[in-house]
């Protein structure tokens, strides 16, 4: 039998002649330049997710350069290709609509093209969850090059940073504390370069994910965008690629169960997103891997927060790769990692943390034994307002308030919240529970990251800082308070939050992992029958497909017929 076919050889183009198909594809490379030497070496791709619209990814003409460097050192033939990119602050309705169709992109241009291994270039929140995704759907030799974090600004003396700050800034703005004047000052220096969010948002937590997952070069997390180390790391990314299409190591062999479990305890210890969970489900399920999240809660109770950033702590993600990135968070976790688990280096992740040294003296992870936060930073509830499970931030919410019980005020979407949230009107309390309904996957659609309901006018006007709040949405990472999250399954297909009214009593209980709707099943039922709730549909195209084929977020809110069709277990075991 015949070799598995390498480099150009792959992936030939249907002509009903394959001598003629690689001899039409050479001619065609060759009008590109390339001598018959640079054809013959492995391929790699890089997934190019340059964009005007993405200055998360603005040093991305920088990284290619390295990465192709690292490729021909390594005797490699380095092949850019572009896919689709997505920013979220520019893609509407919101970025997580498109996640699954970046991750379609991404997948589809892997498989069409001749490549032996890919280097996948992401950084904004969904860029990495997307690109991971469609590779682990692909198959092939893959490594994630995170573009990195932006620099901190300064306004007035205080160091400021996006996006944490960004809510903190305009909070004040929308309470009356600052005027005009000062709130456009500070916009000039939230952001001080290119790069994701300076703080523990969504795009630094799936940076430490995807190395925790194996899937970067050692210390391919923190080191901000527009630094040397940034460069160095693309660098070494690209000749690591050529190695690992050499010795066909699979993405397979590198998201493994362990791999997952690994991920899921650095993702508690850091403090990170609460979109972590959904992005990790949706990659696990890619694996044919399902996430339980009551063995992640579980999981969450004995991993303590180490991580000393924004939201949940003060610093920066300069500071943490100035005290050595997640090498030193590792250390801190090996009694609780999985330490046999592969990563793209072709070592486990133990021979990693040991060849990273013995550390040194820092501020910005602690040690275990003296944790920012006892628990993980999320927690999952359940109870009849939530069958499905949801979820809730509970390192960067108020202590006060995680056990709660108080008066519903409902919002039906989002214009309805845009419309009464700062009316002088609006019958509303400190004590009060925000409701706020059809955001979730088909409701809005996308699942947006309206979960972080502001503080309504009069209340923040008064001084009021946090009151609960609950939604079938999402929320930033960068973004804090007590708000319960993801409400499984969402109001928009008849979940129980479907039916909730104004005045009646929610009760809120981190402790007993427990959001309940103080209502009977009876009147529950009573209620669902007499207002039966209406599946959103649409009649063409990309919205169509979605609303047709979402998933809920406990199950990642990925297409069901992209995740892998034979299941593999669960993670955490």
């Amino acid at each position: 039998m015949a070799p598995n076919p390498t480099g150009l050889r792959k992936g030939l183009t249907s002509y009903g002649d394959p001598g003629f198909s690689l001899f039409l594809r050479k001619a065609f490379i060759k009008g590109a330049g390339y001598t018959d030497g640079a054809l013959d070496r492995p391929v790699v791709g890089i997934a190019s997710t340059g964009s005007a619209y993405n200055p998360c990814h603005g040093n991305a003409p920088q990284l290619l350069e390295a990465v192709k460097r690292g490729v021909m050192l390594a005797g490699g033939l380095p092949m850019e290709f572009p896919t689709i990119s997505i920013h979220e602050s520019f893609a509407a309705p919101t970025s997580m609509y498109l996640r699954n169709l970046m991750s379609m992109d991404t997948e589809e241009m892997v498989r069409a093209q001749p490549m032996d291994a890919v280097v996948l270039i992401g950084g904004c929140d969904k860029t990495v969850p997307a690109q991971l995704m469609g590779a682990a759907s692909a198959g092939i030799p893959s490594i994630q090059l995170i573009t990195g974090s932006m620099l901190t600004g300064s306004h007035r003396g205080e160091r400021v940073g996006a996006c944490t700050d960004c809510r903190r800034y305009w909070g004040r703005f929308r309470a009356g504390e600052i005027d005009d004047d000062e709130v456009g000052e500070v916009n000039d220096q939230l952001v001080a370069s290119v790069g994701t969010c300076s703080v523990m948002g969504t795009a630094s937590t799936m940076a430490c994910i995807a190395e925790a997952l194996g899937m970067t070069v050692p210390g391919g997390a923190s080191p901000p965008a527009v630094t040397a180390d940034r460069m160095r790391v693309a660098e070494q990314t690209g000749t690591r690629a050529v190695q690992m299409a050499r010795d066909g190591l699979s993405i397979d062999k590198v998201l493994t169960p362990a791999a997952f479990e690994n991920a899921m305890r650095v993702l508690l210890a850091i403090g990170g997103s609460t979109n972590g969970i959904v992005h990790l489900t949706a990659i696990a399920g890619r694996m044919g891997l399902d996430v339980d999240l009551d063995a992640l809660d579980r999981v969450g109770r004995e991993t303590p927060v180490l991580l000393d950033l924004k939201p949940s702590g003060q610093h920066y993600m300069e500071d943490f790769h100035r005290a050595g990135g997640m090498a030193t968070l590792l250390r801190e976790l090996r009694p609780l990692l999985r330490l046999d688990a592969l990563t793209v280096t072709g070592r486990t992740l133990g021979e990693e943390i040991e060849a990273s040294g013995p550390g040194f003296d820092q501020d910005v992870v602690r040690p275990i034994a003296r944790p920012i936060y006892p628990q993980g930073g999320i927690a999952v509830l359940r109870g009849n307002l939530a069958p499905g499970g949801a979820i809730i931030k509970q390192s960067a919410a108020d202590a006060r308030l995680m056990e709660h019980e108080g008066r519903a005020v409902v919002f039906e979407n989002l214009e309805d919240l845009a419309e009464r949230i700062d009316s002088d009107d609006l019958d509303v309390t400190a004590d009060d529970v925000l409701v706020l309904k059809n955001i979730g996957p088909r409701g809005a659609p996308g699942m947006p990251e309206a979960g972080y309901l502001p503080i309504p006018r009069k209340l923040a006007r008064a001084g009021v800082k946090d009151i609960v709040r609950m939604s079938d949405g999402r929320m930033s990472g960068t973004a804090f308070g007590t708000i319960v999250l993801h409400i499984t399954p969402e109001s928009a297909i008849g979940g129980p939050l479907a039916h909730v009214r104004n005045g009646d009593r929610i009760r809120l209980s981190v402790r007993a992992r427990e959001i309940a709707l103080l209502v009977s099943d009876e009147e529950l039922a009573r209620r669902a029958e007499a207002s039966p709730v209406v599946a959103p549909t649409a009649g063409r195209g990309y919205r169509k497909l979605f609303l047709e084929t979402v998933t809920q977020a406990d199950q990642g809110v990925d297409f069901d017929f992209l995740r892998a069709a034979k299941t593999m277990g669960k993670v955490p075991e």
